[in-house]
């Protein structure tokens, strides 16, 4: 039985605010919406960017980027080529992300199982969670292959369009889940067709305790999910394999989803989680 304060750190993983939009009061504080905005856009960018690049890509004036971005440069959030001049994130915001309680602890318990899994099974192993809406992948242990495939640690991706993502969702509350899916882009866009054949799917993740689906990344890859943890506390993430070709029959389907879920159980328990799936 989990205590108070570990109930509380592990529900983060999928607690929503109670608040809606509509009644959350609102404080403007324009200097950190700003500095929110750079720090946004250096991350939705493809490659570092210029002064000008970020002022015009947020609407504000180069002087006013420049001063924040003289700061986040002092607080190690971003740095600065000496050479082109250009942008980008440090790996501060990272770093933050794996000291946050519940996250470092997650990461640090699958290590050693997630090691083992992709020794064992020669393919690549990652490991996300929800993160408002949004599938965010916090490890990954590559593959000992010299050609593998890997999963940018902090890349986030649509929950209702990944594999790991339907997972995660096919586990969440009915209330949680409608929420959910009403605030979902990718599922507000689907044709009501499609909606009954992606519930389906969730019913099916269900009933078969695993996802799999071709990829949408590579073509002819195919991704392989099972969850860890307790979907009871809301405390879940999915561990995931993606297969660059060595599973071509049911036999090779069954071993890889029997080896994910023998090192999802190991990392449940050793998070002091139970669960049946």
């Amino acid at each position: 039985m989990l205590d108070r304060e570990c109930r509380k750190m592990t529900n983060q993983f999928h607690s929503r605010n109670s608040l809606s939009e509509k009644t959350r009061p609102e404080y403007s504080v324009p200097a950190l919406d700003k500095g929110l905005d750079v720090l946004e856009a250096l991350a939705a960018a493809a490659s570092p960017l210029s002064l000008s690049e970020i002022a015009r890509s947020i609407g504000q004036t180069p002087s006013a980027v420049f001063r924040l971005l003289n700061r986040l440069e002092s607080r190690l959030y971003v740095t600065r080529n000496s050479v082109s001049g250009q942008y980008s994130l440090s790996l501060k915001l990272l770093e933050l992300s794996h000291s946050y309680p519940p996250v470092e602890h997650l990461t640090r318990v699958s290590g050693r199982f997630m090691r083992e899994l992709a020794d064992s099974s020669r393919e690549s192993v990652h490991l996300s969670v929800l993160n408002h809406g949004r599938v965010i992948v916090l490890m990954d242990v590559a593959s000992p292959l010299r050609v593998r495939f890997a999963h940018q640690v902090g890349s986030q991706f649509s929950s209702v369009m990944t594999n790991s993502g339907r997972l995660l969702l096919a586990y969440l509350n009915p209330e949680d889940l409608e929420t959910h899916l009403t605030e979902d882009e990718d599922y507000t866009k689907l044709s009501k067709a499609k909606r009954e054949t992606f519930h389906e799917d969730l019913r099916s993740i269900r009933r078969n305790r695993y996802a799999i689906s071709f990829s949408e990344e590579r073509a002819g890859m195919r991704d392989i999910a099972v969850l860890v943890g307790n979907p009871a506390v809301s405390s879940t993430a999915a561990l995931a394999i993606a297969c660059l070709g060595s599973v071509k029959d049911k036999a090779g389907v069954n071993r890889i989803v029997r080896a994910l879920q023998e090192s999802a159980n190991h990392i449940t328990a050793a998070l002091g989680l139970s669960y049946e799936h």
